[in-house]
């Protein structure tokens, strides 16, 4: 359940950046740039959850690093195919 929440709340967060794009530029550039910058900082988050589960829920790394793969994984296919389509603009 931990899981899902932290993904959706992936896909929340690259709909903000998303958000951010469109009011700071509106144009296909502007959003396929916040997409991009949506990666590294999903990245950080996703380290910061693999961390907290391997030294406070008490999970060892290798427990830890196909959730980190699927938590990462989902919203950044999504910012890609973002991506993806605002280039075909």
């Amino acid at each position: 359940m931990h899981m899902l929440m932290v993904i959706a709340g992936g896909t929340v967060l690259l709909g903000v950046f998303l958000l951010f794009g469109y009011l700071w530029g509106g144009s296909p550039a502007s959003l396929t740039t916040a997409a991009k910058l949506f990666v590294p900082v999903w990245l950080a988050i996703s380290v910061t959850n693999l961390w907290i589960g391997v030294s406070r829920a008490g999970y060892t790394l290798a427990e830890e690093i196909p959730i980190l793969l699927g938590i990462f994984a989902v919203p950044v296919v999504l910012a890609a195919l973002a991506v993806w389509q605002y280039a075909r603009s």
